[in-house]
């Protein structure tokens, strides 16, 4: 299951204090990517990575990415957003 992962700082965190965190984070993340967790991740400024994950389950991502320090600590959010193949794109197929 394929699932994007869209971070935020909540407003009362100060960004100094999440850049204080990346040396734990930032190998952290690097592990999901090398276990094939993360398949890929961008990055928006001041508000965090979006990653698209490659799990089992929703649950499963809510938990790898818990376990991240920045959200362990109550520093970052993510918002959850499973996604699919574009199904509806059959119909162009279905008279062949």
């Amino acid at each position: 299951m394929k699932v994007f992962a869209i971070a935020s700082i909540p407003a009362n965190v100060a960004i100094e204090e999440v850049r204080r965190h990346f040396p734990d984070e930032v190998p952290a993340t690097l592990k999901l990517y090398l276990d094939g967790k993360v398949e890929q991740f961008w990055f928006r400024e001041k508000m965090g990575p979006i990653f698209l994950m490659n799990v089992a389950t929703l649950d499963e991502a809510k938990e790898i990415l818990g376990s991240l320090p920045l959200v362990a600590e109550g520093l970052m959010t993510y918002e959850y957003m499973p996604v699919t193949t574009l199904s509806p794109l059959g119909m162009l197929i279905q008279g062949k």
